[in-house]
Formats: C-alpha cells, sequence, structure tokens
C-alpha cells in the first residue's frame, strides 16, 4: 500500500522510539509560546503572524525529522553496516558527487576517515536548528547555520544521481528568508526577549548588536 501524507505524518507522531515524546514537547512548547506572545503582544495577533509561526515550525519539524535517520551513537538507521548507510553514505556521496573538487577533497581526506568526530557536530548542528525554528529562539543566528549546512548539501550531492539540486536551494532560500525576516520574533521567544530588551534599553540599558545578530 502507497503511503500518503497523512499516514505518513501519523507515523511520525506515533513512534515508539525516544524522539517521539520530545517532539511532542517540543510542538506543545512551541504552541505554548505562540498563545504567551499572541497575548502579550497586540501587534502580533494577526492571521499573517500565525503563518509565519506555522512556517517556521513545519521547517523545524523538517529538522527534527532528518535528524532520526542519523541517531547516535552510530549515526545510522541501519546499525548492523554503520558506516556503509545513514550519514556516513550520504558524505561518501558527497565524496563523489561534488561540484566543486575542493569539497570533495576535503570529505574523503578529512571528515571520512575522522567520521565520529564530524558527525555528532552535523547531528547537532542540524537537531538545535530544529528546536531555534520550532521555539523561535535565537532564529536568525540558526537559521543562517541552517542556511549553510543546506548550502554544503546542494554543492555536495550536486552531481549524485537521483538528486535534484533545486530542491536544497529552495530551503536555502526559505532559510535565508527566516534570517532576514527574524521569524523568532514572530509569535516566538525572541519576540519576548526583545521586548524585554526593548523595556529595559528604555530604562538606561544597552540596546545589544548581539541581540540583532541572534533573533
Amino acid at each position: 500500500m502507497n503511503t500518503n501524507p497523512v499516514s505518513d505524518l501519523i507515523e511520525f507522531l506515533t513512534d515508539p522510539g525516544w524522539p517521539t515524546p520530545v517532539f511532542w514537547l517540543l510542538m506543545i512548547a512551541s504552541v505554548a509560546i505562540v498563545v504567551v506572545a499572541w497575548r502579550s503582544f497586540p501587534e502580533q495577533r494577526c492571521f499573517g503572524r500565525l503563518v509565519q509561526w506555522s512556517l517556521r515550525f513545519v521547517m523545524g519539524g523538517f529538522w527534527w525529522q532528518q535528524s532520526l535517520w542519523k541517531l547516535p551513537p552510530l549515526y545510522t538507521n541501519h546499525p548492523e553496516a554503520p558506516l556503509t548507510t545513514g550519514l556516513a553514505y550520504w558524505m561518501g556521496q558527497m565524496g563523489k558527487y561534488a561540484a566543486i573538487p575542493l569539497q570533495a577533497d576535503l570529505v574523503n581526506n578529512i571528515v571520512l576517515p575522522h567520521f565520529y568526530l564530524f558527525a555528532p557536530i552535523v547531528y547537532a548542528a542540524e537537531v538545535l536548528t530544529g528546536v531555534s525554528l520550532m521555539l523561535g529562539l535565537f532564529t536568525r543566528a540558526f537559521a543562517v547555520i541552517g542556511a549553510l549546512q543546506i548550502l554544503n548539501l546542494w554543492l555536495g550531492l550536486y552531481n549524485a544521481p537521483g538528486e535534484w539540486p533545486w530542491t536544497y536551494f529552495f530551503l536555502i532560500v526559505l532559510q535565508v528568508m527566516f534570517a532576514l525576516d527574524q521569524y523568532g520574533r514572530r509569535l516566538g521567544i525572541d519576540a519576548v526577549i526583545v521586548a524585554r530588551h526593548e523595556r529595559a534599553a528604555v530604562h538606561g540599558g544597552s540596546r545589544g548588536w548581539l541581540l540583532g545578530v541572534l533573533t
């Protein structure tokens, strides 16, 4: 029987593994943050803000879902062959089909020989990007980090059989949009952080350039 988006979503939300309850907690937290921001800031109370939150949350769910087939400690969903499946397999594909020879050399000569050094970094970056988007926390910074991750995939898998490079390019566009339009300030934790910081600034506190970079 062919799967469909509804059956895939139900399977994702009911999987017995430990990531499922964590995702449910993140989803509940995201909705709770929306309620708090909606009640606290009148300018947030519009349909457009809800759309922006939903886009941000869905993309955060995408990052989370894509981390599930590369869970530690082996970073694969096929533990019987850890270095030929999962994350190691796709790194190997990048080593073969990268658009830029330098990238292929780095993957083949540095990343793959030290796979268990780089794999946790890749996994953590993807999970943190997903959590950031779902909660709207430091979204501008992690949207940029996410765009760089996808840029790496775009170039690394540019010539891989069966891959459509435009898929990755469209994802880069979304991440850049989240960063430039500061989507975390749309019914996210960033909205609360910025509001508190602005109140402090009125009473003599510094505005802080770092806040603008992160949120």
